[in-house]
């Protein structure tokens, strides 16, 4: 991609988004809901194409010139309700080239893959969204694409089948596959990418692998626990006060002591366990979550802020904002 602009009516969807996904690369687009993530998969997608800038997929002008070599699980879920599934993922392997007995076997072995063997006759309609949302992507990966595209693929599922599809995902990289998702949900990123982009109201805010960017973003919070829990706020007041902290927070239940510009991690540690009993000390490396606020809102931005911002990250629900631009 490059230069790619789309916009819907004065509404900015995508705004210059320049990206490059080397063959085999597993690559997350991150982002909070309505950044922009679901408007580029589909521009990728030939669904919607963009105003201005260009772009190319598998060396074609278009994904539709290379239809039968990419798999697809769409963010709008969707089965033909009154079809069995057996025969909606036959109909699914013909659409993209597949025939013969061989068809029926392969979607019989990922249908035991997905602990789904019973449900083959039955008609989609009758099966729950988590399960309906397995058979859409043994859809999208029934004829062993080239490049697999998911958007928000772990939505809605539960943590045993989240762990599931993401096993299933890791080993269709290991397989040779590109693979892009996107995720609002950025430690599902975390988990499985070798690369990120995070998008921003519409913008890139950072494209880069995820050991560079761990290593571009050191570690600034000390998280810690007192021996005497009992006067946390003695505690915060006796850590606040070091000239190695900046100030002490509270996040998730952790309580986080923020290191001063230009302090010593390991000095500050030493003065913090100096100024009072610690039954846990621990330099925390920042989440790519941490490191997304950091960069939407600034490090030194307003606490209430930055958890607004991460309550937005964690939400599972439906992206309003990018359903609102396909509809206009």
């Amino acid at each position: 991609m490059s230069g790619v602009r789309k916009t819907f009516g004065k509404n900015v969807a995508v705004e210059g988004i320049d990206l490059s996904v080397p063959e085999g690369g597993l690559v997350g687009f991150i982002g909070p809901n309505g950044a922009g993530k679901s408007t580029t998969i589909r521009m990728i997608m030939s669904i919607l194409f963009p105003d201005t800038g260009t772009l190319s997929v598998l060396g074609k002008k278009s994904a539709v010139e290379s239809k039968d070599r990419i798999g697809y699980l769409p963010e709008e879920r969707g089965v033909y309700k009154k079809m069995k599934v057996g025969a909606f993922l036959r109909y699914m392997g013909k659409l993209k080239g597949l025939s013969g007995p061989s068809l029926g076997a392969r979607a019989d072995e990922w249908l035991e893959r997905v602990d789904l063997a019973d449900v083959r006759a039955k008609k989609c309609e009758e099966l729950s969204k988590g399960m309906q949302q397995k058979i859409q992507f043994i859809g999208s990966v029934l004829h062993e694409p080239d490049l697999l595209i998911l958007d928000e693929p772990f939505s809605g599922l539960d943590p045993v089948n989240m762990r599931l599809l993401r096993d299933l995902i890791r080993e269709q990289h290991e397989q040779g596959r590109t693979v892009i998702f996107s995720t609002h949900v950025m430690v599902q990123a975390e988990q499985l990418c070798d690369h990120i982009m995070m998008i921003h109201d519409g913008k890139k805010v950072l494209d880069d692998s995820l050991g560079t960017i761990r290593s571009r973003y050191e570690p600034r919070i000390v998280r810690f626990e007192p021996i005497d829990a009992s006067g946390n706020g003695s505690a915060h007041a006796a850590v606040g006060s070091l000239t190695e902290i900046d100030r002490v927070t509270v996040t998730d239940g952790h309580t986080e002591a923020h290191l001063a510009e230009g302090a010593d991690p390991g000095r500050a540690i030493a003065a913090m366990t100096a100024a009072l009993p610690m039954a846990r000390v621990e330099l925390h490396r920042p989440s790519l979550e941490d490191i997304f606020i950091d960069i939407v809102q600034g490090s030194a931005a307003d606490a209430a802020e930055r958890e607004r911002l991460r309550a937005q990250l964690r939400h599972d629900g439906a992206p309003a904002s990018e359903d609102a631009e396909v509809a206009s």
